[in-house]
């Protein structure tokens, strides 16, 4: 008998953070890194350096490992299918990722699973952008079916002549557009499944975009209608069961109070998430302790929330690029933050970073918000602020 051998396609701090918890149960990670810096390679024992769109490469690695799973979503389907004939156990397969690679077929198929979408079309040109606007209303959000992610291949077109400038973005591939749509705030619906269809799911919870970047995270979402919260968890496991979904899938959502069920369905990615951190110390069993035992077909952990509320608040490069200071400081000035560094340079605006705070209950939301601020702010600048920002702490739930 011996313990499994996880095989991770991808360096970041998604793998970085698998690394944890595989020692914590015996298993052996090993990553395929773009660089011999990436994130991932200083918390691993075996990383190779390579190319994850060479399939000889994707294949060497893949050879010894009992599942191969991922940091990101960008191998190509090809590349995977082969593998799958090659017998390598591969989780999600290529038929569920496509999902989370490919915005276009994620529409479709959440229409044809007959769940709320946003409207839709796939544009191939500008005259169908105009024709798409003057059916739903401007202004409609003009997306990149594949390689986007925090905000990229994204843009808000206002009017018929804004559509007209972009038509650089018309290269022959069909973009997607979509209605821009009012909502109260965005939700992420956070579940696992296995192979053999067992399925758990967090609480919903709140996510906050700062300039398309995820900044922080609240769980679970406070003043959420229970039959909202219940619906979309109940939508997120449908899309893993009906899809092959394995591992770990994050539902974004749009909470949109009398439409629908009370949300639209906005991305999927199936791997862990940045707005499932907060369950590293706020849940029983933490997204990347899940992940890896839902790819390997293992029995799933409870995914209860420990306290009443918890706080996940993402840190970004910024002046300081001392983050060992920064990190000293903010462990003396929050003792109960739970600091996670990336193990990446400093660049402004990169996230390298984030800090989780887990309170008692639901009425210590405002103290846990400023705490896990406060520290973020701290190791991003390598000094105690002057003061926090009002609009940032004490921003309204909607």
């Amino acid at each position: 008998m011996r313990f499994p051998i996880i095989g991770v396609v991808g360096g970041g701090q998604l793998a970085r953070m698998m690394a944890p918890a595989a020692t914590e149960l015996g298993f052996e990670l090993r990553v395929l890194a773009e660089g011999p810096d990436v994130s991932a390679v200083a918390a691993v024992s075996n990383a190779v350096v390579g190319d994850y769109k060479d399939y000889g490469t994707l294949l060497a690695f893949a050879r010894g490992v009992d599942v191969l799973t991922f940091d990101h979503e960008h191998v190509p389907g090809e590349h995977l299918r082969a593998l799958l004939a090659e017998g390598v156990n591969v989780q999600p397969g290529p038929g569920a990722l496509i999902h989370a690679q490919d915005k276009l077929e994620m529409r479709a198929a959440v229409d044809r699973l007959g769940l709320p979408n946003p409207r839709w079309a796939a544009v191939s040109t500008v005259a169908d952008l105009i024709d798409f606007g003057k059916a739903t209303g401007w202004p409609v959000v003009l997306k990149t079916p594949r390689g986007g992610y925090d905000g990229k291949g994204v843009r808000i077109i206002d009017d018929a002549a804004a559509a007209s400038s972009a038509a650089d973005w018309f290269t022959g591939t069909p973009l997607l557009a979509e209605e821009k749509v009012p909502f109260t705030r965005e939700l992420s619906a956070l579940i696992a499944r296995t192979p053999a269809g067992e399925s758990a799911a967090w609480p919903v919870v709140h996510s906050i975009q700062v300039d398309g970047v995820c900044d922080e995270v609240i769980a679970p979402a406070q003043d959420l209608a229970p039959e909202t919260a219940a619906a979309a968890s109940s939508a997120a496991l449908r899309i893993a069961a009906e899809l092959g979904v394995t591992g770990v899938m994050a539902a974004e959502l749009f909470e949109t109070p009398g439409r629908g069920p009370g949300f639209l369905i906005n991305e999927l990615a199936m791997r862990p998430h940045n707005s499932g951190h907060w369950t590293m110390d706020g849940s029983v069993t933490g997204q990347f302790e899940q992940h890896l035992r839902a790819v390997l077909d293992l029995p799933l952990g409870g995914t209860e929330v420990l306290g009443g509320v918890v706080v996940m608040k993402n840190f970004l490069g910024g002046e300081n690029p001392d983050l060992f200071r920064g990190t000293t400081l903010a462990m003396a000035a929050e003792p109960a933050a739970k600091v996670h560094n990336y193990g990446k340079s400093v660049r402004p605006g990169r996230k390298i970073g984030h800090v989780n705070v887990v309170g008692a209950s639901a009425a210590d939301l405002p103290a846990v918000r400023r705490s896990a601020e406060r520290a973020a702010v701290i190791i991003r600048d390598g000094r105690e602020p002057d003061r926090l920002p009002e609009n940032e702490v004490n921003e309204e739930m909607s």
